[in-house]
């Protein structure tokens, strides 16, 4: 990670332009303190703490802050080395001398979320896989369905890369990938737009079961996004796994379920041949959608209220708010000056929390680098969010 240690400075002035990075303002906290940047068309924090040696109890050490920290390390080079030439500290240790750019390439094929909340269409019908490990399934189906378009959802890197090149090897194009938590990627597909979506071999988590994929919500949202006639494919080898989702699914006010043990697919994943081998049952659980669900609601009022009192030092609640299926921890706040602050608060959902800053003063409230992704869960919290800044 760039960063640099320096002496602390007598004083740092706000704000300070050169050339396309603009040094905002210091926001300051007993423990550390968060410089806002503009460079070009983005925003970011540099933080700013104290960190002393045996030899200097005046050493300070500056680098990016996680939460925001840009993808190209060269931008947090480029702007801890403006930083130390317009303020003309003298660095006692620095590792941000080579400013050359290493990013990789991105795959054509890999997306992020944010894609398919602003950008994302198609003509083709679509299938969604959730946790494609090896990729044989996924590649499969692309290749048997050449005229939909397949969407791969997968948290493991190495199978996320092995699968990416299995595209580019077998000039596959209709498959695209994204490494996000399947039980929210399904909140931002429009209603009845899927044909197909698979589960197959989810992590049984019998001691963690909250953490399973299939939840009363999952089934749910998956309904919303199936076309009439979709399926929702559960494959698993968990007895206690089958057991769970079925009874899901058979407390549905209207459903279509059909049970198979031991079916032979064309196509299996190396760990099921080795299930087999083992005298393991494989269990099939199909739902198939029969209900023309309403368009999604639109998720998108992240304003805030228009506030009148600044103070909130002493209002916020030191620990967690937990919700039904939300929470909002105000984790700490900074000060600028008298009437402006930066707010610092994770909240969202448990299985995908989010931290982000809020940057207030006597004229706005806004959310430092953009609004939260629209899920359910972050507009519940956000409306919590303002609720207590607004609490006079």
């Amino acid at each position: 990670m760039p960063h640099i240690v320096f002496e602390k400075p007598n004083n740092l002035s706000f704000p300070l332009q050169s050339d396309n990075i603009e040094f905002v303002c210091e926001a300051k906290s007993p423990y550390e303190s968060k410089i806002l940047i503009k460079y070009d068309n983005m925003e970011f924090l540099l933080s700013k703490k104290n960190r002393p040696s045996k030899t200097n109890p005046n050493l300070q050490i500056l680098k990016a802050d996680k939460p925001t920290r840009p993808s190209k390390a060269v931008v947090i080079k480029k702007t801890l080395q403006e930083f130390v030439d317009r303020y003309q500290v003298t660095p006692v240790f620095s590792n941000i001398q080579n400013l050359k750019d290493y990013t990789k390439k991105g795959s054509l094929y890999l997306k992020e979320i944010e894609y398919f909340i602003k950008d994302f269409k198609t003509d083709k019908k679509i299938f969604v896989e959730i946790g494609f490990g090896s990729g044989r399934h996924l590649l499969y189906q692309a290749k048997q369905n050449p005229d939909k378009l397949i969407i791969g959802l997968e948290i493991h890197t190495p199978s996320i890369e092995q699968v990416l090149r299995q595209i580019e090897l077998q000039n596959i194009e209709n498959v695209l990938v994204l490494d996000y938590d399947a039980r929210l990627f399904l909140e931002f597909l429009d209603s009845n737009s899927i044909e197909k979506i698979f589960v197959h071999f989810p992590v049984p988590w019998e001691k963690k079961p909250h953490r399973r994929v299939y939840s009363k919500e999952f089934v749910d949202e998956a309904i919303r996004v199936l076309s009439i006639d979709g399926s929702l494919e559960l494959r698993s080898d968990s007895k206690e796994y089958f057991d769970f989702a079925l009874s899901i699914l058979t407390d549905l006010s209207k459903a279509s379920i059909h049970i198979d043990i031991n079916k032979d697919l064309q196509i299996s994943s190396k760990y099921e041949d080795r299930w087999k081998k083992q005298g393991k049952n494989i269990y099939d659980l199909v739902l198939t959608n029969q209900i023309d669900s309403l368009n999604k609601e639109q998720l998108d009022d992240f304003s805030f209220t228009k506030h009148t009192a600044f103070k909130i030092i002493d209002k916020l609640p030191p620990k967690p708010i937990v919700k039904g299926d939300f929470f909002v921890h105000f984790r700490d706040i900074y000060i600028i000056d008298d009437s402006s602050y930066l707010l610092e608060v994770t909240f969202g959902d448990f299985n995908k929390p989010l931290t982000k800053y809020i940057f207030i003063d006597q004229n706005i409230t806004r959310y430092i680098q953009g609004e939260p992704l629209a899920t359910k869960a972050n507009l519940k919290a956000h409306r919590l969010i303002d609720e207590f800044i607004n609490n006079d």
